[in-house]
């Protein structure tokens, strides 16, 4: 089975909401949303493709410095195992748009819940709850 590296990250603003990405119609999983973040790229690391995913994807930069290892997820899927490094960051420059077509949401930890997410994804809310 191949597995699959992405990496995501929690956007936590000033309020302590987290920033959600609804998946555009016509990609696999459309209408679930999920932290932001996208494939890993051969050479990569993780960090660096989030730093290159939210400025694509979202319009802002971010440090290196500014990702904290939170937690992962590992998850197989009909066709692939996804592994996932979640990282939590507070300080960007830039105010996340819309880049690719998504829906975004600012939400509070204890309504991550309330929003359909892939499988994936699930686990990664009491983690990501708790914490904050």
């Amino acid at each position: 089975m191949t597995v699959i590296l992405v990496s995501a990250v929690a956007l936590i603003d000033p309020d302590g909401r987290v920033l959600l990405a609804q998946r555009p119609p016509g990609k696999s999983m459309e209408g679930l949303w999920e932290f932001p973040g996208g494939k890993i790229e051969p050479g990569e690391t993780p960090e660096a493709a989030l730093i290159r995913e939210l400025h694509e994807e979202l319009g802002i930069d971010t440090w290196e410095s500014c990702l904290a290892p939170l937690t992962f997820a590992s998850h197989s899927y009909d066709d692939f195992h996804l592994l996932m490094p979640l990282f939590a960051c507070r300080k960007w420059n830039g105010t996340p748009m819309s880049n690719e077509g998504q829906s975004l949401k600012w939400v509070r930890p204890n309504a991550l819940k309330n929003y359909p997410m892939p499988p994936a994804d699930i686990p990664l809310i009491p983690i990501l709850r708790d914490w904050l």
